[in-house]
Protein backbone atom coordinates (compact mmCIF):
# COMPACT_ATOMS: atom_id res chain seq x y z
CA UNK A 1 0.00 0.00 0.00
CA UNK A 2 1.18 3.69 -1.06
CA UNK A 3 2.23 6.04 1.48
CA UNK A 4 -0.59 9.01 -0.19
CA UNK A 5 -3.21 5.24 1.12
CA UNK A 6 -2.24 6.13 4.62
CA UNK A 7 -3.36 9.13 4.90
CA UNK A 8 -6.36 9.92 6.27
CA UNK A 9 -8.94 10.66 3.97
CA UNK A 10 -8.79 14.62 3.97
CA UNK A 11 -5.50 14.64 3.43
CA UNK A 12 -6.13 12.41 0.20
CA UNK A 13 -8.79 14.32 -1.20
CA UNK A 14 -6.74 18.25 -0.21
CA UNK A 15 -3.64 16.10 -2.13
CA UNK A 16 -5.92 15.51 -5.51
CA UNK A 17 -7.34 19.66 -5.08
CA UNK A 18 -3.60 20.71 -5.09
CA UNK A 19 -2.66 18.90 -8.17
CA UNK A 20 -5.78 19.53 -10.00
CA UNK A 21 -5.70 16.79 -11.88
CA UNK A 22 -9.16 17.91 -14.23
CA UNK A 23 -8.07 19.06 -17.63
CA UNK A 24 -11.23 21.74 -17.90
CA UNK A 25 -11.17 25.71 -18.73
CA UNK A 26 -12.22 26.54 -15.49
CA UNK A 27 -9.78 24.21 -13.49
CA UNK A 28 -6.78 25.26 -15.43
CA UNK A 29 -7.75 28.65 -14.60
CA UNK A 30 -7.91 27.99 -10.96
CA UNK A 31 -4.58 26.18 -11.18
CA UNK A 32 -3.00 28.80 -12.50
CA UNK A 33 -4.03 31.16 -10.13
CA UNK A 34 -2.82 28.97 -7.36
CA UNK A 35 0.87 28.74 -9.46
CA UNK A 36 0.77 32.43 -9.44
CA UNK A 37 0.52 31.95 -5.30
CA UNK A 38 2.84 30.01 -5.04
CA UNK A 39 5.16 32.36 -7.70
CA UNK A 40 4.32 34.79 -4.91
CA UNK A 41 4.96 33.29 -2.03
CA UNK A 42 8.33 31.80 -3.66
CA UNK A 43 9.44 35.55 -4.98
CA UNK A 44 8.20 37.29 -1.79
CA UNK A 45 10.48 34.62 0.77
CA UNK A 46 13.60 34.81 -1.62
CA UNK A 47 13.19 38.58 -1.95
CA UNK A 48 13.42 38.70 2.34
CA UNK A 49 15.98 36.37 2.61
CA UNK A 50 18.56 37.64 0.48
CA UNK A 51 17.79 41.73 1.84
CA UNK A 52 18.29 40.55 5.26
CA UNK A 53 21.19 38.62 4.14
CA UNK A 54 22.69 41.26 2.18
CA UNK A 55 21.91 43.63 5.60
CA UNK A 56 23.84 41.13 7.64
CA UNK A 57 26.90 40.58 5.25
CA UNK A 58 26.72 44.99 5.30
CA UNK A 59 26.80 44.87 9.52
CA UNK A 60 29.16 42.61 9.79
CA UNK A 61 31.67 43.37 6.91
CA UNK A 62 32.12 47.22 8.14
CA UNK A 63 32.29 46.20 12.04
CA UNK A 64 34.72 43.99 11.55
CA UNK A 65 36.58 46.79 9.45
CA UNK A 66 35.83 49.59 12.23
CA UNK A 67 37.52 47.57 14.54
CA UNK A 68 40.77 46.77 12.49
CA UNK A 69 41.12 50.50 13.31
CA UNK A 70 39.18 50.77 16.69
CA UNK A 71 40.52 49.38 19.91
CA UNK A 72 37.54 47.30 21.33
CA UNK A 73 37.94 49.34 24.82
CA UNK A 74 39.27 53.35 25.41
CA UNK A 75 40.04 53.93 28.56
CA UNK A 76 40.67 57.73 29.50
CA UNK A 77 41.41 59.38 32.45
CA UNK A 78 39.36 62.34 33.47
CA UNK A 79 41.73 65.21 34.00
CA UNK A 80 42.18 64.94 30.00
CA UNK A 81 45.55 63.23 30.13
CA UNK A 82 47.36 59.82 31.58
CA UNK A 83 50.45 60.76 32.51
CA UNK A 84 50.60 56.87 34.19
CA UNK A 85 49.40 55.06 31.39
CA UNK A 86 51.84 52.21 32.35
CA UNK A 87 50.23 51.71 35.70
CA UNK A 88 46.66 52.11 34.40
CA UNK A 89 47.48 49.53 31.92
CA UNK A 90 49.33 46.95 34.17
CA UNK A 91 45.73 47.38 36.01
CA UNK A 92 43.71 46.52 33.13
CA UNK A 93 45.91 43.43 32.03
CA UNK A 94 44.87 41.72 35.17
CA UNK A 95 41.35 41.45 34.07
CA UNK A 96 41.55 37.94 31.94
CA UNK A 97 39.89 38.93 29.16
CA UNK A 98 41.99 41.77 28.53
CA UNK A 99 44.66 40.45 26.29
CA UNK A 100 46.68 43.97 25.27
CA UNK A 101 46.86 47.60 25.71
CA UNK A 102 48.38 50.22 23.81
CA UNK A 103 48.58 54.19 24.65
CA UNK A 104 47.39 56.69 21.81
CA UNK A 105 46.96 60.43 21.60
CA UNK A 106 43.98 61.37 19.40
CA UNK A 107 44.36 65.37 18.45
CA UNK A 108 42.34 66.91 15.77
CA UNK A 109 44.67 68.79 13.30
CA UNK A 110 44.73 70.05 8.97
CA UNK A 111 47.51 68.25 6.61
CA UNK A 112 48.48 70.55 4.02
CA UNK A 113 50.23 69.71 0.75
CA UNK A 114 50.84 72.38 -1.66
CA UNK A 115 47.23 74.02 -2.37
CA UNK A 116 45.27 71.12 -0.66
CA UNK A 117 43.78 71.01 2.94
CA UNK A 118 42.27 68.17 4.47
CA UNK A 119 41.16 67.78 7.97
CA UNK A 120 43.25 65.07 9.75
CA UNK A 121 42.58 63.16 12.87
CA UNK A 122 46.05 62.47 14.38
CA UNK A 123 47.06 59.61 16.38
CA UNK A 124 49.92 59.22 18.48
CA UNK A 125 50.95 55.51 19.35
CA UNK A 126 53.72 53.35 20.37
CA UNK A 127 54.11 51.24 16.63
CA UNK A 128 54.89 47.88 18.89
CA UNK A 129 51.95 48.27 21.42
CA UNK A 130 49.54 49.23 18.98
CA UNK A 131 50.04 46.52 16.63
CA UNK A 132 48.31 44.45 19.53
CA UNK A 133 45.01 46.08 19.62
CA UNK A 134 44.33 47.10 16.28
CA UNK A 135 45.60 45.83 12.85
CA UNK A 136 46.68 48.51 11.25
CA UNK A 137 49.96 47.37 10.79
CA UNK A 138 48.77 44.47 8.67
CA UNK A 139 46.85 46.65 6.38
CA UNK A 140 49.71 48.73 4.80
CA UNK A 141 49.74 49.40 1.26
CA UNK A 142 53.18 50.75 0.96
CA UNK A 143 56.02 51.60 3.45
CA UNK A 144 56.28 50.47 6.86
CA UNK A 145 54.09 51.17 10.03
CA UNK A 146 58.12 50.47 12.13
CA UNK A 147 59.06 53.84 10.70
CA UNK A 148 57.26 55.33 13.31
CA UNK A 149 60.41 56.17 15.48
CA UNK A 150 60.58 58.81 18.33
CA UNK A 151 62.48 62.29 16.57
CA UNK A 152 61.33 60.78 13.13
CA UNK A 153 58.61 63.02 12.67
CA UNK A 154 57.04 60.36 10.03
CA UNK A 155 53.38 60.05 9.34
CA UNK A 156 51.08 56.89 7.93
CA UNK A 157 48.13 57.68 6.34
CA UNK A 158 45.10 56.06 4.80
CA UNK A 159 44.93 55.19 0.90
CA UNK A 160 42.08 57.80 0.60
CA UNK A 161 43.94 60.72 2.21
CA UNK A 162 47.07 60.02 0.51
CA UNK A 163 45.49 60.49 -2.70
CA UNK A 164 43.28 63.68 -1.87
CA UNK A 165 46.32 64.98 -0.58
CA UNK A 166 48.46 63.48 -3.71
CA UNK A 167 51.40 62.73 -1.73
CA UNK A 168 53.51 59.21 -1.86
CA UNK A 169 55.89 57.64 0.56
CA UNK A 170 59.07 59.79 0.95
CA UNK A 171 57.44 62.96 0.58
CA UNK A 172 56.57 65.17 2.96
CA UNK A 173 53.61 67.36 4.11
CA UNK A 174 52.43 70.22 6.82
CA UNK A 175 50.67 69.41 10.07
CA UNK A 176 48.70 72.27 11.49
CA UNK A 177 47.76 72.08 14.73
CA UNK A 178 44.90 74.47 16.34
CA UNK A 179 44.69 75.26 19.43
CA UNK A 180 42.29 73.20 21.95
CA UNK A 181 43.14 70.08 19.79
CA UNK A 182 43.35 68.30 22.68
CA UNK A 183 41.41 68.33 25.91
CA UNK A 184 43.44 69.79 28.49
CA UNK A 185 45.60 72.27 25.92
CA UNK A 186 45.14 75.86 26.13
CA UNK A 187 42.18 77.24 23.69
CA UNK A 188 44.06 80.28 23.43
CA UNK A 189 47.48 79.04 22.40
CA UNK A 190 48.79 80.01 18.72
CA UNK A 191 48.38 77.11 16.36
CA UNK A 192 51.67 74.99 15.44
CA UNK A 193 53.01 73.65 12.71
CA UNK A 194 54.91 70.79 11.80
CA UNK A 195 56.60 69.33 8.81
CA UNK A 196 55.72 65.42 8.49
CA UNK A 197 57.37 62.56 6.30
CA UNK A 198 55.11 60.28 4.41
CA UNK A 199 56.41 56.79 6.04
CA UNK A 200 53.50 54.48 4.74
CA UNK A 201 50.13 54.63 3.51
CA UNK A 202 47.68 52.12 4.80
CA UNK A 203 43.69 50.55 3.63
CA UNK A 204 41.67 49.47 5.97
CA UNK A 205 38.84 49.29 3.89
CA UNK A 206 36.66 51.53 5.54
CA UNK A 207 36.47 55.26 4.05
CA UNK A 208 35.82 57.02 7.01
CA UNK A 209 39.06 55.70 8.66
CA UNK A 210 41.09 55.84 5.27
CA UNK A 211 39.95 59.52 4.12
CA UNK A 212 40.84 61.26 7.44
CA UNK A 213 42.99 59.29 9.85
CA UNK A 214 46.90 59.64 10.08
CA UNK A 215 49.36 57.73 12.59
CA UNK A 216 52.49 59.56 14.08
CA UNK A 217 54.76 58.18 17.18
CA UNK A 218 53.41 58.75 20.39
CA UNK A 219 56.48 60.97 21.34
CA UNK A 220 56.22 63.19 18.35
CA UNK A 221 52.42 63.32 18.64
CA UNK A 222 53.23 64.79 22.17
CA UNK A 223 56.06 67.48 20.84
CA UNK A 224 53.56 68.36 17.85
CA UNK A 225 50.10 68.67 20.22
CA UNK A 226 52.22 70.48 22.96
CA UNK A 227 51.09 68.27 26.08
CA UNK A 228 53.22 65.82 28.31
CA UNK A 229 51.01 62.64 28.09
CA UNK A 230 49.04 60.34 26.14
CA UNK A 231 44.94 60.58 26.19
CA UNK A 232 44.54 56.96 27.24
CA UNK A 233 44.95 53.74 26.79
CA UNK A 234 43.35 51.05 24.25
CA UNK A 235 42.25 47.68 25.13
CA UNK A 236 42.06 44.61 22.70
CA UNK A 237 39.87 41.50 24.48
CA UNK A 238 40.02 37.87 23.67
CA UNK A 239 36.24 38.14 22.59
CA UNK A 240 35.35 42.17 21.46
CA UNK A 241 31.19 40.80 22.63
CA UNK A 242 32.09 40.66 25.98
CA UNK A 243 33.65 44.74 25.49
CA UNK A 244 30.13 45.92 27.89
CA UNK A 245 30.42 43.63 30.47
CA UNK A 246 34.25 43.95 31.08
CA UNK A 247 34.60 47.06 30.53
CA UNK A 248 32.29 48.10 33.25
CA UNK A 249 34.84 45.56 35.22
CA UNK A 250 37.26 47.66 34.88
CA UNK A 251 35.38 50.79 35.91
CA UNK A 252 35.16 49.05 39.56
CA UNK A 253 38.69 47.34 39.33
CA UNK A 254 41.11 50.43 37.98
CA UNK A 255 41.83 53.66 40.33
CA UNK A 256 41.40 57.07 39.58
CA UNK A 257 38.91 58.69 37.90
CA UNK A 258 38.46 56.91 34.99
CA UNK A 259 36.08 57.21 31.79
CA UNK A 260 35.89 53.99 29.39
CA UNK A 261 34.22 53.11 26.44
CA UNK A 262 33.56 49.91 24.66
CA UNK A 263 33.38 49.97 20.45
CA UNK A 264 29.88 49.54 20.39
CA UNK A 265 29.41 52.74 21.79
CA UNK A 266 31.58 54.96 19.40
CA UNK A 267 29.18 54.16 16.20
CA UNK A 268 26.21 53.76 19.02
CA UNK A 269 23.89 55.76 15.92
CA UNK A 270 25.12 53.80 12.99
CA UNK A 271 24.80 50.84 15.08
CA UNK A 272 21.20 51.59 15.90
CA UNK A 273 20.56 52.82 12.32
CA UNK A 274 21.73 49.45 10.97
CA UNK A 275 19.01 47.49 13.61
CA UNK A 276 16.27 49.78 13.04
CA UNK A 277 16.71 49.12 8.81
CA UNK A 278 16.85 45.64 8.91
CA UNK A 279 13.69 45.91 11.38
CA UNK A 280 12.04 48.04 8.99
CA UNK A 281 12.90 46.15 6.19
CA UNK A 282 11.97 42.76 7.46
CA UNK A 283 8.48 44.20 7.95
CA UNK A 284 8.15 45.29 4.64
CA UNK A 285 8.81 42.20 2.36
CA UNK A 286 6.58 40.40 5.07
CA UNK A 287 3.97 42.72 4.11
CA UNK A 288 4.62 41.24 0.23
CA UNK A 289 4.82 37.88 1.33
CA UNK A 290 1.28 38.50 2.94
CA UNK A 291 0.00 39.86 -0.47
CA UNK A 292 1.33 37.19 -2.13
CA UNK A 293 -0.28 34.50 0.71
CA UNK A 294 -3.65 35.98 1.36
CA UNK A 295 -4.21 35.61 -3.08
CA UNK A 296 -4.50 31.99 -1.71
CA UNK A 297 -8.31 33.13 -0.28
CA UNK A 298 -9.27 34.12 -3.78
CA UNK A 299 -7.88 30.71 -5.03
CA UNK A 300 -9.63 28.64 -2.60
CA UNK A 301 -12.93 30.52 -2.90
CA UNK A 302 -12.75 29.37 -6.40
CA UNK A 303 -11.86 26.08 -5.56
CA UNK A 304 -14.86 25.88 -3.22
CA UNK A 305 -17.35 26.99 -5.67
CA UNK A 306 -16.01 25.09 -8.50
CA UNK A 307 -16.24 22.13 -5.79
CA UNK A 308 -19.68 22.44 -4.73
CA UNK A 309 -20.72 19.36 -5.72
CA UNK A 310 -17.85 16.86 -4.62
CA UNK A 311 -18.84 18.75 -1.12
CA UNK A 312 -22.30 17.79 -1.08
CA UNK A 313 -21.42 14.27 -2.02
CA UNK A 314 -19.36 14.25 0.83
CA UNK A 315 -21.52 15.25 3.10
CA UNK A 316 -23.74 13.18 2.28
CA UNK A 317 -21.24 10.39 2.77
CA UNK A 318 -20.71 11.28 6.34
CA UNK A 319 -18.10 13.76 6.19
CA UNK A 320 -18.39 16.27 9.28
CA UNK A 321 -18.34 19.91 8.22
CA UNK A 322 -14.73 19.80 10.15
CA UNK A 323 -13.61 17.04 7.55
CA UNK A 324 -14.74 19.33 4.78
CA UNK A 325 -12.45 22.58 5.94
CA UNK A 326 -9.62 20.38 6.82
CA UNK A 327 -9.59 19.73 3.48
CA UNK A 328 -9.34 22.75 2.15
CA UNK A 329 -7.25 23.87 4.71
CA UNK A 330 -4.76 21.01 3.65
CA UNK A 331 -4.88 22.34 -0.30
CA UNK A 332 -3.93 25.76 0.80
CA UNK A 333 -1.53 24.93 3.15
CA UNK A 334 0.33 22.93 0.68
CA UNK A 335 0.45 25.66 -1.35
CA UNK A 336 1.57 27.81 0.95
CA UNK A 337 4.35 25.00 1.89
CA UNK A 338 5.20 25.08 -1.70
CA UNK A 339 5.75 28.64 -2.22
CA UNK A 340 7.85 29.10 0.84
CA UNK A 341 10.12 25.50 -0.20
CA UNK A 342 10.66 26.96 -3.53
CA UNK A 343 11.15 30.93 -1.73
CA UNK A 344 13.92 29.44 0.46
CA UNK A 345 16.02 27.51 -1.90
CA UNK A 346 15.97 30.22 -4.35
CA UNK A 347 16.42 32.74 -1.49
CA UNK A 348 19.53 31.00 0.32
CA UNK A 349 21.10 29.73 -3.61
CA UNK A 350 21.44 33.69 -4.16
CA UNK A 351 22.58 34.78 -0.65
CA UNK A 352 25.34 32.52 -0.86
CA UNK A 353 26.65 33.60 -4.17
CA UNK A 354 25.89 37.45 -3.91
CA UNK A 355 29.35 37.79 -4.28
CA UNK A 356 29.44 36.48 -7.76
CA UNK A 357 26.07 37.79 -8.59
CA UNK A 358 26.09 41.33 -8.40
CA UNK A 359 29.45 41.65 -9.82
CA UNK A 360 28.17 40.02 -12.99
CA UNK A 361 25.17 42.46 -13.08
CA UNK A 362 27.35 45.42 -12.73
CA UNK A 363 29.82 44.50 -15.68
CA UNK A 364 26.55 43.62 -17.63
CA UNK A 365 24.75 46.74 -16.58
CA UNK A 366 28.41 48.83 -16.88
CA UNK A 367 27.11 50.44 -13.25
CA UNK A 368 28.52 49.96 -9.58
CA UNK A 369 25.80 49.85 -6.64
CA UNK A 370 28.03 50.86 -3.90
CA UNK A 371 29.53 53.88 -3.72
CA UNK A 372 32.76 53.79 -0.93
CA UNK A 373 32.17 57.39 0.03
CA UNK A 374 28.51 57.02 0.68
CA UNK A 375 28.27 53.08 1.91
CA UNK A 376 31.67 52.90 3.41
CA UNK A 377 32.41 49.96 1.66
CA UNK A 378 32.74 49.10 -2.60
CA UNK A 379 31.59 45.50 -2.46
CA UNK A 380 28.33 43.81 -1.77
CA UNK A 381 28.60 41.38 1.48
CA UNK A 382 26.27 38.77 2.52
CA UNK A 383 25.69 36.45 5.50
CA UNK A 384 23.14 34.19 5.72
CA UNK A 385 21.94 33.29 9.22
CA UNK A 386 19.87 30.27 9.28
CA UNK A 387 17.63 31.91 12.39
CA UNK A 388 16.21 34.30 9.76
CA UNK A 389 15.67 31.31 7.02
CA UNK A 390 13.74 29.63 10.02
CA UNK A 391 11.74 32.30 10.96
CA UNK A 392 10.44 33.60 7.28
CA UNK A 393 9.89 30.36 6.13
CA UNK A 394 7.93 30.39 9.18
CA UNK A 395 6.27 33.15 9.02
CA UNK A 396 5.25 32.31 4.91
CA UNK A 397 3.57 28.94 6.39
CA UNK A 398 1.70 30.81 9.00
CA UNK A 399 0.47 33.48 6.58
CA UNK A 400 -0.85 30.65 4.10
CA UNK A 401 -2.40 28.67 7.07
CA UNK A 402 -4.34 31.42 7.99
CA UNK A 403 -5.29 32.90 4.51
CA UNK A 404 -6.94 29.53 4.01
CA UNK A 405 -9.05 29.86 7.62
CA UNK A 406 -12.50 31.64 5.92
CA UNK A 407 -12.84 29.74 2.50
CA UNK A 408 -12.36 26.97 4.07
CA UNK A 409 -15.25 27.72 6.60
CA UNK A 410 -17.21 28.61 3.96
CA UNK A 411 -16.69 24.97 2.18
CA UNK A 412 -17.81 23.73 5.64
CA UNK A 413 -21.27 25.41 5.50
CA UNK A 414 -21.83 24.30 2.56
CA UNK A 415 -25.47 22.26 1.82
CA UNK A 416 -25.58 19.63 -0.14
CA UNK A 417 -29.27 19.81 -1.04
CA UNK A 418 -28.67 23.26 -2.28
CA UNK A 419 -25.29 22.18 -4.25
CA UNK A 420 -26.89 19.54 -5.73
CA UNK A 421 -30.19 20.79 -6.40
CA UNK A 422 -28.84 21.78 -10.25
CA UNK A 423 -26.59 18.36 -10.68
Amino acid sequence: MSTTHKLPYEWQIGLRYTRSGKRSGRNRFISFISMASVAGIALGVAALIVVLSVMNGFQKEVTNRMLSVLSHIEVYDASGGMPGWRTEAQEALRNPEVRAAAPFLDAQAMLLSGDVMKPLLLRGVVPADEAKVSDVARQMREGSFEALKPGSFNVVLGRALARSLDVKVGERVTLLMPSGAVPGQDPNALPRTRALTVAGIFEAGHFEFDSSLGFIDLDDAQQAVGVSAPSGLRLRLADLHQAPRVAEELRRSMTGELLLRDWSQVNTVWFAAVQSQKRMMFIILTMIVAVAAFNLVSTLVMSVRDKQADIAILRTLGASPGSIMKIFMVQGTLVGLLGAALGVGFGVLVALNVDLIVPFIERVLGVHFLSQEVYLISEMPSELRWDDVYWIGGVAVLLSFVATLYPSWSASRVKPAEALRYE
